[in-house]
């Protein structure tokens, strides 16, 4: 597991609950990817894919997958309005979906 830092009540914090796992060798899997409801709405899940997104295009990844339950309507939001793309249909009942995938190309890290 790849943890993650953030700053937290004025401390800087471990993550535990996200990690990158090794997909081929330019995708990136993002699981298990979650805020704790005490510290939702304050920007910290968008700050926490941001830095896996750099931490993995640093380690050559070019691409990055990750998926939602269909009753997590605020993750499928906040994937969306970061960049993501969702692989399935946006106009579809998610309950017939199963699992929201989504992906995103990472930039090339800068030298």
């Amino acid at each position: 597991m790849t943890p993650c830092i953030a700053w937290l009540h004025g401390t800087l914090t471990r993550i535990p609950s996200a990690r990158i796992v090794a997909g081929t060798s330019i995708t990136s899997e993002f699981k298990r990817v979650w805020t704790h409801s005490a510290h939702r709405r304050r920007g910290l899940a968008r700050f926490v894919l941001a830095q896996l997104e750099a931490l993995a295009a640093r380690r050559g990844y070019r691409k990055v997958y990750l998926t939602t339950g269909p009753r997590q309507p605020e993750a499928k939001h906040l994937y969306l309005n970061t960049g993501y793309e969702a692989q399935f249909d946006l106009a579809a009942d998610p309950e017939t979906i199963g699992p929201l995938a989504f992906t995103k190309d990472l930039p090339a890290p800068s030298r």
